[in-house]
């Protein structure tokens, strides 16, 4: 997510113009978000329901849109991103009789009435919050009862290395930042969601030189947009300090880019309307009380 107690800020109005510039690069070079999107795809071969309504929250260019239209080929798919370029490509997504509807909207201010969905797929967009317990609050409220929010998101280790040799160069905030796992888990339980599960994965990306990380980063349109960047242009001189700092992470002659993917989901309670401190306890888990023993 995007705030912490030092100060640190998304600027989200630079979020939403970096995804709207890279909408037509974002494809080529998402690996690794595809990947991401993939595996947690996998996880849904543990769980069986057949949504009728689904949120896929962040769609980006609308690829896992299409992925949840052929995996539920019944269900109505609600592709939402923050950026209207994005969209635009995931308008084409689908078959012709069965495409995803389109909204541009913020993920953290949903324009969906109460119990709109029956699941939520969100694929590496939380990171782009400004704080997880309003949104997991938000999604609780759009989602039925009994319905299931599936995401991911990125840890605080994502991007250590070019953090690091950022720090020794300057004082400003150069790589966004991201909450770790556990205070994610607790955001969920905050916002009073059911069986909350978290884990998470490092996945390492390589490259020969920096240059191409960061060109990479600009065209999926997650490069700095933090309200801490140094404004203006970076000099050579700063950007070839930079690279030498990298260099000391280099092995086996490839510069190392690691991701700490975190993987979460959890149930919109049953009786998500309850009170809260309200505990539901299922007839079928309930045991009769023996008999109380006596004497004559």
């Amino acid at each position: 997510m995007a705030k912490d107690s030092t100060g640190y800020q998304l600027d989200k109005r630079q979020a939403r113009l970096a995804f709207e510039r890279a909408a037509d690069t974002y494809d080529d070079v998402s690996a690794l978000q595809q990947e991401v999107g993939q595996r947690l795809i996998e996880r849904l071969d543990l769980i069986r329901m057949q949504p009728r309504c689904i949120l896929d929250l962040g769609a980006g260019t609308g690829v896992f849109s299409k992925v949840l239209l052929r995996r539920y080929h019944k269900a109505h798919v609600v592709a939402l991103d923050l950026a209207q370029a994005m969209l635009r490509h995931a308008r084409r997504r689908g078959s012709w009789l069965h495409k995803p509807a389109c909204v541009c909207a913020d993920g953290e201010q949903l324009p969906f009435a109460d119990d709109s969905f029956d699941f939520i797929f969100s694929n590496l967009m939380l990171q782009w919050c400004m704080d997880p317990e309003p949104v997991f609050t938000e999604l609780r409220r759009v989602l039925a009862p009994g319905g299931l929010l599936l995401f991911t998101t990125f840890g605080p280790d994502t991007l250590m290395e070019l953090r690091a040799s950022w720090e020794a160069v300057d004082g400003h905030t150069h790589v966004n930042r991201f909450t770790d796992m556990h205070d994610i888990g607790d955001a969920l339980m905050h916002a009073r969601w059911a069986e909350p599960v978290m884990d998470s994965e490092r996945i390492t990306v390589t490259y020969k030189e920096l240059h191409t990380l960061m060109q990479d980063l600009k065209h999926l349109g997650a490069h700095n947009v933090t309200a801490g960047r140094p404004r203006g242009l970076t000099g050579r001189q700063r950007l070839r300090q930079v690279s030498e700092a990298y260099e000391r992470f280099r092995k086996n002659g490839v510069l190392p880019a690691s991701y700490e993917v975190v993987y979460g989901h959890a149930w919109s309670p049953v009786n998500k309307h309850a009170p809260a401190g309200t505990v539901d306890v299922p007839l079928s888990g309930m045991q009769a009380r023996p008999p109380v023993p006596h004497s004559d």
